[in-house]
């Protein structure tokens, strides 16, 4: 799912925000989570997930092509932690079997 893929969902969920207004509140939303993770926050929403900063350490690479060793500098990354709510909602689409009219007409043992 895109950005655009949202709005649009969401505008069509709630008739009462036009496509405009939709917009500019995912906008806003995305921007407040970018802001907080950029200043190391960590940001919680429950039943869903949780993003946090994640330090990677200096350490040295080699360059591929030359075989060189390179000093890789430390980073900073956002990391992404589902909850568990998500992870069994996920995890429950994953094993659910199809369902046809033979299975749903009498209990196997």
């Amino acid at each position: 799912m895109t950005r655009s893929d949202l709005v649009t969902q969401l505008a069509e969920r709630f008739a009462q925000l036009t496509q405009r207004d939709t917009e500019f509140a995912v906008k806003t939303m995305l921007d407040a989570m970018s802001d907080a993770l950029s200043r190391g926050h960590r940001i919680e929403i429950r039943g869903f997930g949780s993003f946090a900063i994640n330090r990677r350490p200096p350490r040295v690479g080699r360059n591929p092509r030359s075989g060189e060793q390179v000093t890789i500098p430390e980073k900073l990354v956002p990391h992404f932690k589902p909850g568990k709510a998500l992870r069994e909602a996920v995890d429950g689409q994953a094993n659910v079997p199809e369902t046809t009219p033979d299975t749903l007409s009498a209990p196997q043992d």
